[in-house]
């Protein structure tokens, strides 16, 4: 089974929002489905820093992924 942890947004639409990500993922980003962002409906990107914060790349169309 999969670990999990759960880390917290840092800028962009969905600052402060905490989503799960997988611990073992070799390539950590995540696209979050968000109405917040540049393209309503489509999905915003996060990815870790070399600190690990998880922070804003872009917003992403629904089409994009």
């Amino acid at each position: 089974m999969d670990e999990t942890t759960e880390v917290e947004l840092h800028g962009g639409p969905l600052d402060g929002q905490r989503v799960p990500v997988l611990l073992e993922d070799d390539d950590p980003w995540i696209a979050v489905i968000s109405d917040h962002g540049t393209y309503p409906g489509g999905r915003s990107l996060y990815a870790p820093d070399p600190e690990g914060v998880w922070r804003w790349v872009r917003d992403l169309r629904h089409d994009e992924l």
